[in-house]
């Protein structure tokens, strides 16, 4: 194995990078002014060293507070649950929620090794506690796994003052109802709304 092979192999590794684009990545990178590897190279670098999760949610920062933990304009009454740091900048991307967030670190997948041990949900229950929160917004994936942990802190917070709600799903606008999943089609009609 030469330096490309090396190379192509560990870009293969990462998630959603087969062989070939692994291949095309390498390819451009040897191709492209060295430059841009100096800077890529620098900063995967340092990433481990400078990004962290946030002391309360657990999205990443680079500082101690998150940009949204420290920002004094949120509403500090409403906490969205999402399952990794990314979904937090995911939602964040679309301006329509002002609250907090809380990343569970995963979901609840026994054949993983994953119970509700290894989540996050005692500094949930900790923040639900010690803030004036009024509600809670399960934004978990709509997988087995997604819904599992999202019943799951749905009965946890049972007998709380905490008003629990999940993130619609369904339909996808402009999508054709040929195209979707039944699953998709089902929980569509289960969430319907009124007009």
């Amino acid at each position: 194995m030469n330096a490309l092979d090396d190379l192509i192999d560990s870009f293969s590794r990462l998630p959603g990078v087969g062989k070939k684009s692994a291949s095309r990545i390498a390819h451009y990178l040897l191709k492209t002014d060295k430059s841009l590897c100096d800077q890529l190279a620098r900063d995967i670098s340092v990433l481990h060293e400078r990004i962290k999760p946030c002391r309360i949610c657990g999205a990443y920062t680079e500082d101690d507070l998150c940009e949204v933990c420290s920002d004094p304009r949120r509403d500090r009454h409403t906490i969205c649950i999402v399952e990794q740091p990314q979904d937090v900048q995911t939602i964040e991307a679309v301006h329509e929620f002002n609250g907090l967030f809380h990343v569970l670190g995963g979901v609840i997948a026994p054949l993983d090794g994953m119970g509700p041990e290894q989540l996050n949900l005692s500094g949930l229950l900790a923040r639900i506690s010690a803030e004036s929160v009024t509600e809670v917004i399960l934004a978990t994936n709509p997988t087995v796994e997604g819904d599992t942990t999202a019943l799951y802190i749905q009965r946890i917070l049972k007998n709380s003052n905490v008003s629990v709600t999940r993130l619609a799903s369904g339909l996808p606008v402009g999508g054709d109802l040929e195209y979707a999943d039944r699953l998709t089609l089902a929980r569509s009609f289960r969430g319907r709304t009124s007009l």
